[in-house]
């Protein structure tokens, strides 16, 4: 385990290879695990409207779990989107073969203020805590085997990937420690 600054870094994270390859998992990510995603507190009231605006272009199953359950679960003290029948997350829309996000695929109005859940955009790193510090793990699944090969074939590191999230967590400048610290490993 390394730190920079605040924040635990796990094993196997920093060389990580990682380009998610839709055409080969086929959004897998959005169907498959226990729970839906992991949602912040401050996430919240932006994902209830996008649920709203959204509803209408949802598969008819999805609107219905929607407006029945709406789109948020409360677990162990912990937010999570809901899911369609234990398998995908209420936003997700199949095309073709292919399980895509409503949020990211719909242009949203610019009032609603609503995106992905930062967990998503940071899959498959995984914020835990540790010793009171957040904590990033990279959870590796059989799914993203493709996106790890990809990665391995574009030269892509897993932190380049999700660079987006990383900033938006924790700022350019501690991104760019990050990968100052990256490529003074031995």
């Amino acid at each position: 385990m390394l730190s920079v600054d605040d924040v635990l870094i796990g094993d196997g994270l920093l060389d990580a290879p990682f380009r998610c390859d839709l055409s080969r998992c086929r959004g897998a990510c959005c169907v498959e695990g226990e729970l839906g995603a992991p949602v912040l507190p401050h996430e919240r009231e932006g994902l209830l409207r996008a649920a709203q605006e959204l509803r209408p272009r949802l598969p008819e199953k999805n609107a219905r779990h929607i407006a029945r359950h709406g789109c948020i679960e409360l677990y162990r003290g912990d937010l999570f989107t809901r899911t369609v029948d234990g398998k995908e997350c209420v936003f997700a829309r199949r095309r073709g073969e292919v399980t895509l996000c409503s949020i990211e695929e719909d242009a949203l109005p610019a009032e609603t203020p609503a995106y992905k859940p930062l967990s998503c955009r940071l899959f498959p790193i995984r914020v835990r805590k540790k010793f009171g510090l957040d904590y990033l793990v990279y959870e590796r699944h059989a799914m993203c085997r493709h996106a790890v090969r990809r990665g391995r074939e574009t030269g892509t590191l897993l932190i380049d990937y999700v660079r987006g999230a990383l900033v938006e967590l924790y700022g350019v400048a501690w991104f760019n420690r990050l990968k100052e610290f990256r490529a003074n490993l031995p």
